[in-house]
């Protein structure tokens, strides 16, 4: 087991070069660059001043050469500093001459993205688990049809509708919820209780309504995996055995029902960090999502390199430890997937 969890760590380093390789490449096939961006708000620049940029940028370089500059900056774990005019650092803190500590874009973004998507995802696996193995149990009868009716409405409904509904007829018909923004404008004024409140009344939106798609695929992968496992020959030798109902569902059947589960909770660790963009953007939540929109927007390369590198690491190990948990939670991969020898 230890050779090949080293193994696969090995292999994930090329696997991350030729990801950022290809994302690089496909970044840079997009027309226009920082330049054409920052005349479109200056009409009094000259072609001059943007090919001053481009030189300080870098940009008049070939492609592979940029690409070369770029891996050698991380190398060093060194993500750059945005092309924006307030060349703010991608990633890291830095302290100036002054002592002066400007934080990076990702550092400050980050924990809200986090908060939010681990908010998120805590709420969609406490309902959805439940909800599918009562479904399961309540094949074909009332309980069950009311659920897929859920899961094909929260996975047709699109997100950037549902929350521009929700946000008209909860923050403005019925103003109960804010529309906008993380903090109140008399956040600092507030106390330790109040500040919870406030924040918990502005992230409430943004964080169900992308939880209701998430909701409605975890429900239906559980409900799936239940009906086959409880149809297995084991699960009937232990009813015969005269366990009770309790224990064979939960402590037998469940067990080997959340192997797509693993894989889907694997695969969504990315998604704690990039964020949803189309929640943070309507939102205007200052998280991972609305910085990695603008950057695109702004052809601001650093950040955008910054953040698809973060992602694609994580999705790797995302892979990685979905194959440690699926030997877990199923002994007999354990010997043919990962063999200890």
């Amino acid at each position: 087991m230890l050779r090949y969890l080293i193994k696969r760590l090995f292999w994930m380093v090329p696997m991350l070069i030729g990801i950022s390789l290809i994302s690089f490449f496909i970044m840079h096939l997009a027309p226009g660059d920082i330049t054409s961006t920052e005349a479109t708000f200056d009409p009094k620049s000259s072609e001059e001043s943007r090919q001053k940029l481009r030189e300080l940028y870098h940009l008049d370089k070939p492609v592979i050469v940029q690409y070369g500059l770029w891996v050698e900056r991380m190398v060093h774990l060194d993500f750059g500093h945005s092309f924006a005019s307030h060349q703010k650092p991608v990633f890291w803190a830095e302290k100036d001459k002054d002592g002066n500590v400007t934080p990076g874009m990702i550092q400050e973004a980050l924990p809200i993205t986090l908060m939010m998507n681990i908010a998120g995802l805590v709420l969609t696996l406490t309902l959805g688990v439940p909800l599918g193995v009562w479904a399961a149990k309540r094949y074909a009868q009332w309980p069950d049809r009311t659920i897929t009716l859920f899961n094909f409405i929260g996975f047709s409904i699109p997100g950037f509708w549902l929350s521009l509904l929700l946000m008209y007829w909860l923050g403005v018909i019925h103003p109960w919820f804010p529309i906008s923004g993380l903090h109140s404008l008399n956040y600092e004024q507030l106390n330790a209780w109040q500040k919870c409140q406030d924040l918990f009344m502005h992230l409430f939106l943004p964080v169900v309504i992308p939880s209701i798609t998430g909701l409605a695929g975890i429900t239906l992968f559980i409900k799936n995996g239940m009906l086959d496992v409880l149809s297995q020959d084991y699960v009937t030798t232990a009813r015969a055995k005269g366990l009770s109902d309790r224990a064979v569902t939960y402590r037998h059947a469940l067990r080997n029902a959340l192997l797509p589960l693993i894989t889907i909770v694997g695969l969504s660790l990315p998604g704690l960090i990039g964020g949803s963009v189309i929640a943070e953007t309507i939102f205007a939540i200052p998280g991972m999502g609305k910085l990695f929109y603008e950057a695109v927007m702004m052809r601001d390369f650093p950040v955008v390199m910054g953040i698809l590198t973060i992602g694609s690491a994580l999705t790797l190990l995302g892979n990685l430890l979905a194959d440690l948990a699926y030997a877990w939670a199923d002994p007999r991969l354990r010997k043919g997937v990962m063999p200890d020898r």
